[in-house]
């Protein structure tokens, strides 16, 4: 990364370029702490009882609190939060959380799926919980050096 401007310089990122990959834990714990944060107290996302009756197979995480976990994988690779110019998912499967110790693991992996002439790239996002993809599609447009 460029140390002047914490950013990762372009003339190093090319198409197809793999991220280092993520693993996220999440626990009921921190489903509770973003439920207090985000004012999100819906039953679903801690009463195994109320998200079953809502049709769920258990508590689910918060989508956006799993958006935002995942988005990490880009910006510790880009250098700075702030260089994110748009991040997008289409949520596609819940993330139930059990009821203990260890949470549920959200596996994150990441590539360049295009650099663009103007000094920004899109990288595209793959998070999979219990084998399976929990979004349709994610993708940071982020700004380079």
């Amino acid at each position: 990364m460029s140390t002047t401007t914490g950013l990762r310089p372009a003339s190093g990122v090319t198409k197809g370029d793999q991220l280092p990959p993520l693993t996220l834990k999440v626990t009921r714990r921190d489903l509770i702490r973003y439920s207090g944060i985000s004012s999100d107290c819906n039953f679903i996302h801690h009463s195994d009882k109320r998200a079953k009756e809502a049709g769920l197979p258990g508590v689910i995480a918060h989508g956006l609190l799993t958006m935002g976990m995942v988005a990490r994988i880009v910006t510790d690779w880009v250098g700075d939060p702030a260089a994110v110019i748009d991040y997008q998912a289409r949520f596609g499967r819940p993330v139930v959380v059990p009821d203990d110790e260890a949470g549920t693991t959200i596996d994150v992996t990441a590539k360049v799926g295009l650099v663009n002439d103007d000094g920004t790239a899109r990288v595209d996002v793959y998070a999979k919980c219990e084998g399976q993809l929990i979004f349709g599609r994610c993708y940071a447009i982020v700004r380079l050096a």
